[in-house]
């Protein structure tokens, strides 16, 4: 099965998340409401795959995390999220994210972004 850990600091989005990934076959190895934690978890977990919520508690947005995984990682990383801003998907970019996904999620959106960055 393919692990997945994920960043998302709203609890009942992280619910739903968890119950989607899930129901599509793949095993949560973890989750963290911060960027610190996200490190520390994707450190401990060694997922096949991350997926980041860009605002994030804490000091470190999902963007600081995908920028440390893009550069001590091989591991592939998504994005999902409700921006669209400009300003967002430049930084975002930088990083080399294998998907952007937003928010809220409809139907098989998220099983096509995973499906495309594994």
């Amino acid at each position: 099965m393919t692990a997945i850990f994920f960043a998302e600091d709203d609890e009942v989005l992280a619910q739903v998340l968890t119950w989607r990934l899930k129901k599509l076959g793949y095993t949560v190895v973890g989750s963290s409401v911060t960027g610190e934690g996200a490190i520390d978890g994707i450190k401990e977990t060694n997922p096949d795959l991350v997926i980041l919520d860009i605002e994030l508690k804490g000091e470190m947005d999902g963007i600081h995390v995908g920028e440390y995984l893009a550069n001590n990682t091989k591991i592939p990383f998504i994005y999902l999220t409700s921006h669209t801003e400009e300003s967002f998907l430049t930084r975002a970019k930088k990083t080399g994210p294998k998907g952007y996904v937003r928010k809220p999620l409809i139907g098989d959106e998220l099983r096509v972004a995973l499906t495309m960055a594994l």
